[in-house]
């Protein structure tokens, strides 16, 4: 097999249901795959931080998806255990109160914990946010939670593909070049898109301004995670860099 170097800006989601699989999962993708997302299935299990903290250990990026959502308070605790615990990129929902006590709590830690306010699910449509009471569709609540988040000094947010452009333009006009903007719902041409419903391409979204991908079920349910982890390395060479 022709040797595999991973790219940073591809984040696999370990979306699987024990840890034992997803040891085996990072053991097989070893040198394709730099960056992991470690999900609540795997961080509420006994042992699930520890895991998280011993892929750190191993050199990996590690991505602690906990869409923390409390009042202020409890959120800059949690923010602030987190960080000193150890972790690369860390999830909180983009509601002002949420993100305030966010930042708080890791800059209270002293650590360079890179903070991400999850906008808009991407398995939400405007339809389902209809039924839930949203006024606005997908594309205008990203855009108003994007504002607010650059406000709260956070370190980025996750976006579907489908936002990325003008997220990036926002960040952009902020003055925040460094704006990190992580789209999940990457699906590789001919993919399933799964619960996702704001999908793209791994270029069309480097291409619309994404700092970084997750990807999840096209390489841990394939057949061949390491191939098809190395097919996504592939299609985003020379892309968005």
């Amino acid at each position: 097999m022709t040797p595999v170097t991973a790219d940073p800006r591809l984040i696999v989601g370990l979306d699987l249901p024990s840890l034992d699989a997803a040891r085996a999962m990072v053991d097989g993708l070893d040198g394709a795959v730099s960056a992991y997302k470690i999900g609540l299935t795997l961080l509420a299990r006994p042992g699930g931080v520890a895991f998280a903290h011993d892929l750190r250990g191993r050199g990996k990026l590690v991505f602690q998806d906990w869409k923390l959502h409390d009042i202020g308070a409890q959120v800059e605790g949690a923010a602030r255990a987190v960080a000193e615990g150890g972790c690369d990129l860390l999830t909180v929902h983009a509601e002002p109160q949420v993100m305030r006590g966010a930042v708080k709590g890791r800059d209270a830690a002293g650590l360079d914990t890179k903070l991400l306010a999850v906008t808009v699910l991407t398995s939400l449509s405007d339809a389902d946010l209809a039924e839930i009471g949203y006024g606005a569709g997908a594309a205008d609540l990203v855009e108003r939670r994007v504002r607010q988040a650059l406000d709260c000094g956070m370190d980025g947010v996750v976006s579907s593909p489908l936002e990325a452009a003008k997220v990036r333009a926002m960040a952009l006009a902020a003055g925040r070049p460094d704006f990190l903007v992580v789209t999940p719902g990457v699906r590789p041409a001919g993919a399933e898109r799964g619960d996702q419903q704001r999908v793209a391409t791994p270029e069309a979204a480097l291409r619309a301004g994404a700092s970084h991908l997750v990807v999840a079920r096209p390489v841990v349910a394939s057949d061949d995670p390491r191939r098809a982890a190395s097919a996504i390395v592939a299609s985003m060479e020379g892309v968005g860099v």
